[in-house]
């Protein structure tokens, strides 16, 4: 194709990147260039003076060895669930056309490329009765969820998608692609784990899967005028909840549009969400306190397959303009639930269109086979604000909900819940900096890889 010679805010020489690889290199004015640095979250401008969509792991290699010769650096897009506008100023290489998926039933493991999203992998595992540790929606990448720890509708069960990690190819900073397990560049196995994208750019994973071909679950919607008594119930009631179960709830006002049904818009709900990986029976039991907590608007909790995990959280498809902002808790008392509802709960005029409360603890909270670089693991609940990023005051009200619950708030943020270059040091204790800072002076001593500069 034909593509300006130079980016003219940056003066590399892109033409010279699109003569060494197969897939298409586009810079601002391309007709291609628009497609593919278009995000999922409609209100984070990603403009870099290059995009190059890889057509294979060697394209990978070629970007990366590329921009260590012109002194220029490079940030890796999966999906575009997770951009961040500050870091995308240079070149992007997207990895979308990597999707190759296998899975090995008899082992109970499989392996995708780093374009892959959960859904993907959930519809060819269910035949042989297997899941992975996909998200709260199969619609994300796997690379970035998994990178960044990956807290998915299993957790209390089976622990995060790092825990499951078998192997991983990656291109790092110094421009080599290498292969990384337990045993094959350790330290690097350490720090891609929980790391989001500090070391490389990944091309493949490869995970072990669970035996779960179906799950009891879904969400259970009530007014919002009753969200105080389902809260207090639900603090009690998951105090009480054994590893089977893993849930949230979630304060929504969803617009009254096209998909959403009509009990839930234009109104404030407080949605239960729902998943025991144990009997159906046994499940239906332990959820029969939230059953009967207040009156029910929608019930959608029963015995399903897996591949209606996505009923549970009920995120959106459609690209958003979202600001989004979180952090973690140590404990959620009827203090810090009466905080919340002040500023979100009835009666309140409140700009966010959802407010979310995730308990954690069980198979989350205890390290897996091999160590990672997450940190997180001690938090007891998570807390994830959403709003529309052009409703007035959207921001300054989710600063009041995190000051409100900061006698709560726990050390290490998530890092998949991590929205700024700033807070991802807030996601990892000194050891683990320590560890990831010298992980990068090896793999990328030039600091070609953007997000790995966060650090310091």
């Amino acid at each position: 194709m034909t593509i300006a010679q130079t980016s003219t805010e940056h003066g590399a020489p892109f033409a010279e990147l699109d003569a060494l690889t197969i897939g298409t290199v586009a810079v601002p004015g391309d007709k291609a260039y628009d497609a593919l640095v278009s995000p999922w979250n409609l209100a984070i401008p990603v403009r870099p003076a290059a995009v190059l969509a890889a057509h294979d792991a060697q394209d990978v290699v070629d970007a990366v060895q590329f921009a260590a010769r012109h002194g220029i650096r490079v940030t890796p897009q999966a999906t575009g669930h997770g951009p961040m506008a500050a870091l995308t100023t240079e070149l992007l290489v997207t990895t979308k056309g990597l999707d190759e998926v296998v899975i090995h039933p008899e082992e109970g493991w499989a392996r995708a490329g780093a374009g892959v999203k959960w859904l993907k992998v959930v519809e060819a595992a269910a035949p042989y009765g297997l899941a992975p540790l996909s998200g709260s929606i199969t619609d994300v990448g796997i690379v970035g969820y998994t990178t960044g720890g990956g807290l998915g509708p299993m957790a209390r069960t089976y622990g995060l998608a790092i825990d499951k990690v078998r192997a991983i190819e990656v291109v790092t900073g110094d421009g080599v692609l290498r292969r990384v397990t337990p045993t094959e560049h350790p330290e690097l196995f350490f720090a891609l784990r929980g790391g989001k994208g500090m070391l490389g750019i990944i091309t493949a994973i490869e995970f072990d899967l669970v035996h779960q071909p179906t799950f009891y679950g879904g969400s259970l919607w009530f007014d919002g005028s009753d969200a105080p008594a389902v809260i207090d119930t639900w603090r009690a009631w998951s105090a009480e909840l054994p590893e089977e179960g893993t849930t949230s709830f979630a304060l929504f006002q969803l617009p009254d549009m096209e998909g959403v049904p009509p009990m839930l818009a234009g109104r404030l709900t407080l949605s239960v969400r729902y998943v025991w990986t144990g009997s159906a029976d046994e499940g239906e039991r332990w959820f029969a306190a939230m059953r009967a907590a207040a009156p029910v608007i929608l019930d959608d909790v029963a015995d399903k397959p897996y591949t209606a995990i996505d009923s549970v959280h009920t995120d959106p498809l459609d690209p958003t303009p979202a600001y989004e902002a979180g952090n973690v808790l140590t404990d959620f008392p009827q203090e810090a639930a009466d905080a919340l509802l002040a500023l979100t709960g009835p009666g309140v005029a409140s700009p966010q269109i959802l407010v979310e409360v995730r308990q954690l603890g069980g198979a989350f909270s205890r390290p897996g086979e091999h160590p990672s670089a997450f940190a997180s693991r001690a938090a007891a609940y998570s807390l994830l604000i959403v709003g529309i990023s052009e409703i007035p005051g959207v921001e300054d009200h989710a600063a009041a909900i995190l000051d409100a619950v900061a006698p709560w708030v726990g050390e290490h943020r998530l890092p998949n819940f991590t929205f700024t270059p700033e807070e991802y040091v807030d996601a990892y204790d000194e050891l683990t900096l320590a560890r990831l800072r010298r992980a990068i002076r090896t793999y990328d001593p030039d600091g070609v890889i953007t997000i790995g500069g966060v650090l310091g």
